[in-house]
């Protein structure tokens, strides 16, 4: 899972950059919500020189954020709609820091919560170089996660309806003997249908939202397949077993930049596959995986070991069944699936998986 002294020591350099950067100049921490935000501002010592409370228009925010000098660092949680923000304040020429919602929640138990509260926090913990950051991804790799996300949702949409389709049908006991809805034999027998008034109605209603949903479904695709079809990552990807074009889509979409990860194990860690770790003196305790992170890079992972994938990480999957029974399937298929994830890693970063070639060549022989 890769050294605690490297990590360590790749996060004490990444502290003393950002503290090296900051020192000496005016935080501004700003705690934004969705019609108005609090800009609180604190000086090199972290006395706090005050507060403003605006109504979220981007002038008026630059404006504030300005009082503390050209440039100054800015914190910013990353809350619902945060792009607009830090846009604003990135044209602007600010070094904006985007605080993660999961490390700022695990410090705010206090007894009393003000906007004023956290905007100074925000800033206080920047200043000090213990803000838990976020990635702050360029637009054009926004645009990119937006067009998978919108898929995967259309896709369970699209899932919903099918599964209401089945339901409708079971209250007048009846069972299609076609597994795919999409499919021409499920139309076939879907026309053949009599059902009596609103059900009717309704089976109508459900089917021209089924058309309509993979016409947007193939719309997204045709748009990803443009996005990415020279992008180098995405052909690398392309070549693995088990992945596809809507898996190698969403790895692109939602690592990113590759190189902010420090280790194979840091991409894993990230996507929630890591187990929980509990110490406090002797104890030590290793728990289920976070599953904090990513959901949607932790789903095609998972997903991309059920579809024939490469030998070496088939046979991490195979070890497990075969020394813990079946009982352990499901611990067999986060194995598999952080071993993938391993091997999107080095793919992306050198062009080459040799955890992947090596396997394939021992085979050979």
């Amino acid at each position: 899972m890769g050294s605690p002294r490297i990590r360590s020591a790749y996060n004490r350099t990444k502290r003393e950059a950002r503290m090296s950067s900051i020192a000496g100049r005016r935080v501004v921490g700003v705690d934004l919500h969705l019609h108005r935000s609090v800009i609180a501002i604190i000086d090199e010592q972290g006395s706090e020189l005050g507060w403003v409370r605006i109504d979220n228009d981007p002038r008026t925010l630059v404006a504030e954020c300005r009082k503390a000098g050209r440039g100054a660092p800015v914190a910013i949680e990353a809350t619902y709609g945060w792009y607009w923000a830090v846009d604003a304040l990135l044209a602007a020429g600010f070094d904006v820091h985007l605080a993660h919602p999961y490390g700022m929640r695990a410090m705010r138990r206090k007894r009393v919560k003000t906007d004023a509260r956290d905007a100074y926090e925000l800033a206080h913990l920047l200043r000090l170089g213990s803000l838990p950051e976020a990635y702050i991804a360029p637009p054009e790799l926004r645009e990119l996660r937006e067009l998978v996300r919108h898929r995967r949702q259309l896709v369970k949409t699209s899932t919903a309806t099918k599964a209401g389709v089945r339901a409708l049908l079971a209250k007048h006991n009846i069972r299609l003997a076609a597994a795919d809805l999409d499919g021409d034999l499920a139309a076939a027998l879907l026309d053949d249908l009599d059902l009596p008034g609103t059900y009717a109605v309704r089976l109508a209603a459900q089917r021209r939202l089924l058309m309509l949903l993979a016409d947007e479904v193939s719309a997204v695709d045709i748009e990803l397949d443009q996005r990415l079809k020279h992008h180098p990552g995405y052909r690398k990807l392309l070549t693995v077993k088990g992945i596809g074009p809507v898996l190698a889509a969403v790895f692109i979409a939602e690592i990113g930049d590759i190189s902010r990860f420090p280790s194979a194990a840091a991409l894993c860690c990230w996507a929630g596959l890591t187990p929980r770790h509990h110490e406090s003196d002797l104890t030590v305790r290793r728990g289920h995986i976070s599953k904090e992170g990513s959901k949607l890079v932790r789903w095609a992972a998972v997903e991309a070991i059920q579809r024939g994938p490469e030998p070496a990480i088939k046979a991490v999957r195979e070890s497990i069944l075969a020394r813990r029974g079946k009982t352990a399937r499901n611990v067999a298929k986060v194995a598999a699936a952080r071993k993938m994830l391993e091997a999107i890693y080095y793919l992306l970063r050198d062009g080459e998986a040799r955890c992947l070639t090596a396997a394939d060549s021992s085979a050979a022989a």
